[in-house]
């Protein structure tokens, strides 16, 4: 028996990472940001001077890149060149800039190909042991893994989540651009603001983390019993 998906969508601000780390440490499963490859990617043609216009090149970057991912909800990180970069891919240079990649159209299949082998990899072994993982990010209750488990739509108010991310330290204006910015832009290549056939919307506007948390564990019981 392979172990168990639980795939977390929804824009930014809406709690998901916090949620999906906290959950795959309670259950004891792997923990998977997706958006964070799209972030390494980035920040690997940030480094190397591609053209972002230049959409063969990204995508060429896009599939060379050496980038280890550690899935310990815990600690998770990720590794680019043997460098620890998880800190370096969530400055505002990356975050104004990821949508670059994301939208990509040729660059946007291969990260996609890779998201659904980290997932196959960790449902028969990886570092959960054949349990499973939790996987977050923009489309993966659609598009990477509509088969999962557990399929939820977190969603928040607009004006709540750009607070949520401004409560983080950052400058609101700059929080504001790079939520609600990178909502629209990405938009226009993944639907993640409504929730798909089978998939259940989970607004977080009046919840606290573990109620959150709570709605989602519910949810994974349910699907193991």
């Amino acid at each position: 028996m392979t172990g168990i998906v639980i795939a977390i969508d929804g824009p930014a601000g809406t709690g998901k990472s916090t949620v999906s780390r906290e959950v795959a440490r309670r259950l004891g499963l792997a923990y998977f940001d997706t958006g964070a490859t799209y972030r390494v990617a980035t920040l690997a043609c940030l480094r190397e001077g591609v053209d972002f216009t230049v959409t063969s090149d990204v995508a060429a970057m896009v599939a060379t890149m050496n980038v280890e991912l550690v899935l310990d909800p815990a600690n998770p990180r990720i590794l680019l060149d043997d460098e620890d970069v998880s800190a370096l891919i969530r400055t505002d240079t990356v975050a104004l800039t990821v949508s670059k990649v994301a939208t990509n159209l040729e660059a946007r299949p291969i990260l996609q190909q890779m998201q659904r082998d980290v997932i196959a990899a960790e449902v028969e072994g990886g570092r959960s042991g054949g349990k499973g993982v939790v996987v977050e990010g923009r489309d993966i209750t659609t598009v990477i893994a509509p088969e999962a488990d557990v399929r939820i739509l977190m969603t928040a108010d607009d004006e709540v989540r750009v607070a949520r991310r401004a409560g983080e330290g950052a400058d609101v204006a700059t929080v504001r651009e790079a939520v609600l910015g990178r909502d629209k832009k990405d938009a226009t290549v993944v639907s993640f603001h409504e929730a798909a056939d089978g998939v259940l919307t989970l607004d977080t506007t009046d919840l606290t983390i573990e109620e959150a948390v709570q709605a989602v564990l519910e949810r994974a019981a349910e699907a193991s019993a």
